[in-house]
């Protein structure tokens, strides 16, 4: 039977303890809880990038099971050869995970990824989409929302910050006909750790892509992380949903949105947006809704 996670059946043994990431960061507190999941026999790759700049600091190491620190571009490949490897050695029961950031998934680790894809490696690969590079100086990404003011699209009289949308990564990891991925949130956790659960007993490559805010980028108050990666799943603007066995399905499919304004007026990143640029996000939402609901309901 599948183990189902919840605050009364979650280990109180800590993996990942003891980092040095920022006060509210969602996305340390999804690594920590996936290690939960995984256990003490998971093997990680991080690249460069907040979670290994921050729990590989000598002489302190954040990780109590195997981690190592690869190449930006690398962790597909990297998460793959230590799969490859500990088959070769005979060494059983254990899951290889990867941990990277939406500028190492979307941008410059998609090669890698998507090669790990094409041959089905058994490795788990978990995007903590934090929508920006944030360990280098909060520059945009790929998966940076339209609006959102960083070091490289400022915003201004001629501009309102980034000028694009956000990659759509979980359909082309789907593209792939991967074995199983899933879009999570860290406002919703215990569907993100059941979903760890099932990338963890999926064999061959599995994909799991969280939503976890920066306050440090984002320019929030750390208090409302939580609160704040929930409304973004409540308001329309991230989405819960799988991809297994050919088919695409909602987990959540409310039928009034929360209110937009309030989830983007306690950003600073967003502050600068007109009531057109919010227009334009709402009906950019509603356009992506009517796709999904049309297309992965039944």
């Amino acid at each position: 039977m599948t183990q189902k996670w919840n605050a009364k059946t979650l280990t109180n043994k800590e993996l990942f303890y003891g980092h040095k990431a920022c006060g509210g960061c969602g996305e340390s507190l999804a690594v920590r809880l996936a290690m939960k999941v995984l256990g003490e026999k998971a093997f990680a790759a991080l690249p460069a990038g907040c979670m290994s700049a921050v729990s590989f600091i000598y002489p302190n190491m954040a990780f109590t099971t195997n981690a190592i620190i690869t190449p930006f571009a690398s962790t597909g490949a990297v998460a793959s050869g230590m799969a490859a490897g500990l088959k070769a050695l005979g060494i059983e029961d254990t899951y290889v995970v990867g941990f990277a950031g939406d500028g190492g998934t979307a941008d410059i680790g998609i090669q890698a990824l998507s090669g790990a894809i094409d041959r089905n490696d058994n490795i788990v690969y978990i995007c903590n989409d934090n929508e920006a590079y944030m360990n280098t100086g909060i520059q945009k990404s790929g998966l940076t929302p339209y609006g959102s003011k960083t070091t490289t699209t400022p915003a201004g009289q001629n501009l309102p910050g980034s000028i694009t949308m956000k990659k759509n990564m979980f359909e082309i990891v789907a593209a792939h006909d991967i074995a199983y991925a899933a879009t999570a949130s860290v406002g919703y956790l215990e569907d993100f750790m059941n979903k760890v659960q099932k990338a963890k007993e999926t064999k061959g490559t599995s994909y799991i892509h969280v939503f976890a805010p920066c306050p440090t980028g984002w320019g929030h108050e750390t208090h409302i992380t939580i609160d704040l990666a929930k409304q973004a799943v409540d308001c329309g603007l991230w989405y819960l949903a799988e991809y297994e066995n050919g088919a695409f399905k909602l987990n959540r499919n409310p039928k009034e949105f929360a209110s937009v304004e309030d989830y983007l007026k306690v950003q600073s990143r967003f502050k600068h947006l007109t009531s057109q640029d919010v227009a334009l996000i709402i009906d950019e939402r509603d356009k992506k809704w009517a796709k999904m609901r049309r297309d992965w309901t039944e």
